[in-house]
């Protein structure tokens, strides 16, 4: 099986997903955790932003220095825990829009089913960062690409915290073209569908609803 991603494997970046992981980690800190580890994907994810230059003046001379070319870019949630992801990627890029897509898994099928969206009118000008902090089965992603696309995206990436090789290779079959990049590659899925070793429901331990 051939995998196509990105493991962001900084000693920060799996020091803190090791504090994440651990069951005893209250909501609070397991927020905070994953603001700072959203920070530090984003400074890889857009490692390859472009440039141009314009003209300054700094107190010593004039010069020709690089700022970032083109429009802002779009981090698209995909709800609910997608929005754990998106301060900690604002903190670092404040200037970008923000999007929404919410789907949530239906229980027995597995199968993503949306309820809302809300993205800005001109994403297909932009680059386009979904996120959601497990990338397990890949439909939910799969199924939100697919509306980004539908609605203009041409410009695309997937961030995820962790990632099932079976999710990898079910996103890069359904969406060849778009990056994917994560902070983990686990070991599989259990029979529910939930990423092994993993850290447990995401959206439950940030907002403490289990």
């Amino acid at each position: 099986m051939s995998l196509e991603a990105t493991v962001v494997d900084h000693p920060l970046v799996q020091h803190k997903l090791t504090l994440m992981r651990d069951k005893n980690t209250p909501s609070a800190v397991f927020r905070q955790l994953l603001r700072e580890i959203s920070t530090l994907l984003t400074y890889e994810v857009l490692r390859d932003l472009p440039l141009t230059t314009k003209k300054i003046q700094t107190p010593m001379e004039e010069m020709d220095a690089p700022v970032l070319a083109g429009k802002k870019l779009v981090f698209v949630s995909i709800l609910r825990a997608g929005n754990g992801l998106l301060d900690g990627m604002l903190d670092l890029v404040p200037s970008a829009r923000v999007g929404h897509v919410g789907l949530y898994r239906d229980p027995v099928t597995l199968t993503p089913v949306e309820y809302y969206m809300k993205v800005p009118e001109d994403i297909g000008d932009r680059l386009a960062i979904a996120v959601d902090p497990m990338l397990a089965t890949a439909n939910s992603a799969s199924a939100a690409l697919t509306r980004l696309k539908e609605v203009g995206a041409k410009n695309l990436k997937f961030v995820s915290l962790l990632s099932a090789p079976e999710g990898i290779e079910a996103l890069s079959s359904a969406h060849p073209d778009v990056p994917i990049y994560t902070a983990a590659l686990d070991s599989h899925l259990n029979d529910h569908g939930y990423i092994v070793p993993g850290l447990g429901d995401a959206g439950d331990r940030m907002y403490g609803t289990k």
